[in-house]
């Protein structure tokens, strides 16, 4: 038994990793992108981007989800037919698609708002989706045969290849826009190259139909869900986009993509929390454990939303060789990113409460929280965008996370009640307000006093934390405890 779990450590560590490189590989492009286009061109390229991850669920019409439940089990057929039938159905599927949308290139590129000197981006789009969409099941093969390494190390240079291509084609070939699509079909065929021996090893030219119908019923059922979940990341693109302008989408993205920052932490810390709360889920005093992880979760991620949102602008305009972290076109937005900020760090207490979801398999609720999430999305876009702008977007976002952590907290007190430490998360959140409140009340137009505002703003927030937010001696035996694993 300890022996899968150290394996399951082991395998959790490397797809953690090489997910938080590839996610920092790909956000090095932002800064590059935003120094070099304007943010009409940019927001085409979001637009695009948008509608490509909601074609992807339809593409693949869970199909993933269902490969993965009989490739594991083998009720019906041999390893052959379970990964032979969903790729068959999967790569026939998505070539009828894909010819469909490519014979309406023109209408359906004026109809997602997409400018007609762009519409040819409909082919490149077409071609990423196709690309990545036949990747999938192989992709899944390695999770399924535990080669983590060799699943990670096809994703990352998936992403160095697409890096590497947009500095060649925009710096050397002078490319525009369509360079970034274009090195991602490139980055797309590379990783179907990379899996060509697995899909031969696993290939067997027969459809499987029992099978099939299996899958179908299974995997189907999947698709609104995994639509629910989309929506809420990228239908802000198409909302804003129909209800501003092109100019205002690339703003909005570039600057929502420095919410990168909590990104990473909540998904490094999701890599860990769920392999330990179904580990740790029959001991005694699981449910306290979860509890402080509430906690001190919500501790670390407050001071990274308060320090970043302080600081943002100061580290987003800092030049190196000519180019700031965003490019000056894009500065109006920034003022959106603790907004982004604090919507990460609240998915990050949605992943927190999803472990009485798992725990006592309640996943029927799964998919009316998200499409709870993705309704609250879009009726708060249409509602504050026409008012608040690129503001509204962005708030519309927080208040979807929002529906969805409050919706899997009462499933999951209802379920596997946890005494969570509310009284402090409370006091936590006051400090944020606070924080934020003495920046807005406090900010002085003069650079240097800003500075010194805003670092005594931070260092009283640190303060306040230690003395009233949290029990210090609890920090103490943690310390301690640190201390004492060092040393053995």
């Amino acid at each position: 038994m300890f022996d899968k779990l150290k394996q399951l450590g082991k395998d959790t560590a490397i797809y953690g990793i090489s997910t938080m490189v590839g996610r920092f590989l790909n956000f090095l492009l932002i800064p590059f992108f935003t120094n070099i286009f304007a943010p009409s061109e940019y927001g085409v390229v979001q637009i695009v981007y948008a509608y490509i991850a909601i074609l992807n669920i339809f593409y693949v019409y869970g199909m993933d989800s269902a490969f993965l439940k009989f490739a594991a089990f083998k009720d019906i057929g041999d390893e052959k037919d379970n990964f032979s039938t969903p790729y068959i159905s999967v790569f026939a599927t998505s070539l009828i698609f894909s010819l469909i949308i490519v014979a309406n290139k023109n209408s359906i590129a004026a109809s997602l708002g997409i400018p007609g000197e762009f519409s040819y981006l409909i082919y490149l789009a077409v071609a990423i989706i196709f690309l990545d969409v036949n990747a999938s099941i192989p992709f899944l093969k390695l999770r399924l045969n535990r080669e983590a390494k060799k699943f990670s190390l096809f994703k990352v240079l998936n992403i160095c290849t697409n890096l590497a291509l947009n500095l060649i084609l925009i710096l050397v070939f002078d490319w525009g826009i369509e360079a970034i699509l274009f090195s991602n079909i490139i980055a797309s065929l590379v990783s179907l190259l990379l899996l060509i021996p697995t899909i031969a090893k696993n290939f067997r030219l027969r459809f499987h139909r029992q099978l099939f119908n299996r899958l179908f019923k299974f995997g189907l059922p999947y698709l609104p869900g995994g639509l629910a979940v989309m929506l809420v990341q990228v239908i802000d693109v198409p909302i804003l986009e129909k209800l501003t302008d092109l100019e205002t989408v690339g703003i909005y993205k570039a600057n929502y993509k420095l919410g990168i920052f909590m990104m990473l932490f909540v998904n490094m810390f999701q890599y860990a929390w769920q392999p330990f709360f179904l580990q740790n889920a029959k001991e005694e005093n699981a449910k306290e454990m979860f509890s402080k992880v509430l906690t001190y979760f919500t501790l670390v991620g407050s001071i990274l939303l308060v320090g970043i949102s302080l600081y943002i602008s100061d580290i987003a305009k800092i030049q190196i060789a000519g180019y700031s972290l965003i490019g000056s076109s894009y500065w109006g937005g920034l003022a959106i990113v603790p907004i982004i900020l604090l919507a990460y760090l609240i998915n990050g207490l949605y992943v927190i409460f999803s472990a009485g979801i798992y725990i006592e398999e309640k996943s029927l609720y799964v998919p009316l929280i998200a499409g709870a999430g993705a309704i609250t999305n879009i009726v708060v876009n249409f509602l504050l965008i026409p008012s608040l702008n690129i503001y509204g977007a962005a708030v519309a976002t927080l208040a979807a996370y929002l529906v969805m952590a409050l919706g899997y907290y009462f499933v999951t007190q209802k379920f596997y009640h946890i005494n969570y430490e509310m009284d402090k998360i409370a006091k936590i959140f006051l400090g944020v307000t606070l924080a934020g409140l003495g920046y807005y009340l406090l900010e002085s137009g003069n650079i240097y006093i800003s500075l010194l505002i805003r670092t005594t703003i931070f260092i009283g927030f640190i303060l306040y934390l230690y003395f009233i937010a949290v029990n210090r001696d609890e920090i103490k035996a943690i310390k301690q405890k640190l201390k004492e694993t060092k040393n053995s």
